[in-house]
């Protein structure tokens, strides 16, 4: 299978930035669309970005759109989320994630979470400060 890496996370203030990246395995990376989920604590995973296989396409949910940017990079197997104007709200862990495919078909089965997707990493925790 293929296997996804988050890393970026970390302890911010309000206001501030991070940049997360997710590093993929195996080389059929650019047949699939990626996302983001995240999971606050005690609530259900919320799917947060995707980009579409060639990065032509975008997806934000509106609660972070204007402030978040997914981007990838398909040479180097790698997907990006660049995160400003950080919010408390936005504390959770961050799921990177893979669906064969258009971008429509991540979010078709975007509301099943992780059973919904192909590949999914074990996250990285970011922590917005008051």
């Amino acid at each position: 299978q293929v296997q996804l890496v988050e890393s970026g996370g970390g302890l911010v203030q309000a206001g501030g930035s991070l940049r997360l990246s997710c590093a993929a395995s195996g080389r059929t990376f650019s047949d699939y669309t990626m996302g983001w989920f995240r999971q606050a604590a005690g609530k259900e995973h919320e799917f947060v970005t995707a980009i579409s296989r060639s990065g032509g396409i975008t997806y934000y949910v509106d609660s972070v759109k204007g402030r978040f940017t997914i981007s990838r990079d398909n040479a180097k197997n790698t997907v990006y989320l660049q995160m400003n104007s950080l919010k408390p709200e936005d504390t959770a862990v961050y799921y990177c994630a893979a669906k064969f495919g258009p971008i429509a078909t991540m979010r078709r089965a975007s509301n099943e979470g992780p059973i919904g997707m192909d590949f999914w990493g074990k996250g990285t925790l970011v922590t917005v400060s008051s």
